[in-house]
């Protein structure tokens, strides 16, 4: 237990993705590796990849010297070549070396957040290099998030379901909800006074309004709107799969319900992705 409590819910969260992870790969046969994700670019392999190369640089690893090849063509900016370089040097590596990799630092990491005694707000490095710093508290519910998210695109990919519930599904809600004001008011450019409504079903359900005042700017809360301007209705997994970007809007529009106005709801659906 660290002796911060307040932290205890990101790394429960993140203890139980991960070890998630490692049920979910440690029989595979070595030909599902090789499955296609939703990530562009990665297979199962390569997403556990990005996983272990993260939790190795947060136990303050150096990263690996590695030339990338010239046709990845998913790798378009600074941020996807920083991470292709962890998933890339170990494209080769077997089932084996990937198990008892992913099993070693999942030992590794439980114990530096074990004994973890920095403050919820000290600065700690980021990925991206120097100067890129956030604070442990807002670091470990990105991790959270991030390995929860990835978990998903491997169940998905393995056909085993899963875990939508789960303390670390609460964590992306939570996490994916922080975002919407921006994606409603600014990204998507709704008009003052308009309420955009968020009717979530499935494992994880919520109602959430976005307010946009009259300066512009986006709030977010759980009552009810009488007549909001757009409701969006779906299911937790498709609010997670849109929000993570892991499919597009209109491959999406079947499990989207939609009442109000479409060309609001449109921009929004667009602009629904905060990650890449």
């Amino acid at each position: 237990m660290t002796v911060h409590p307040n932290l205890q819910p990101a790394i429960d969260a993140w203890t139980h993705s991960i070890e998630a992870i490692n049920d979910l790969v440690k029989t595979l046969a070595e030909s599902d590796w090789n499955r296609a994700t939703e990530c562009p670019g990665w297979s199962v392999r390569d997403v556990v990849s990005h996983v272990i190369g993260v939790e190795t640089e947060m136990l303050g690893e150096p990263r690996p010297m590695h030339t990338l090849p010239r046709d990845l063509f998913h790798v378009t900016d600074e941020f996807s070549r920083y991470n292709e370089v962890q998933v890339d040097v170990r494209r080769c590596h077997t089932a084996l070396e990937m198990t008892s990799e992913l099993e070693l630092v999942i030992i590794r990491r439980s114990r530096q957040l074990r004994n973890e005694s920095r403050g919820p707000q000290t600065a700690i490095r980021w990925p991206l290099g120097s100067g890129n710093e956030q604070p442990l508290e807002r670091a470990l519910v990105v991790r959270a998030f991030d390995v929860w998210t990835h978990e998903q695109d491997l169940r998905r990919a393995l056909g085993m379901p899963g875990n939508l519930d789960s303390p670390a599904a609460v964590i992306c809600r939570d996490f994916l909800l922080g975002a919407l004001p921006k994606v409603v008011a600014k990204d998507a450019g709704a008009p003052p006074g308009s309420a955009v409504a968020f009717d979530v079903h499935g494992p994880l359900e919520f109602l959430r309004t976005v307010r946009v005042d009259p300066q512009g700017r986006g709030r977010i809360d759980s009552s009810v709107s009488l007549g909001p301007t757009v409701t969006l209705g779906m299911d937790w997994e498709t609010y997670a799969r849109l929000a993570c970007g892991r499919v597009h809007p209109e491959a999406a529009l079947g499990r989207v319900k939609v009442e109000g106005d479409a060309g609001l709801a449109e921009a929004i659906l667009r602009e629904f992705a905060i990650t890449p």
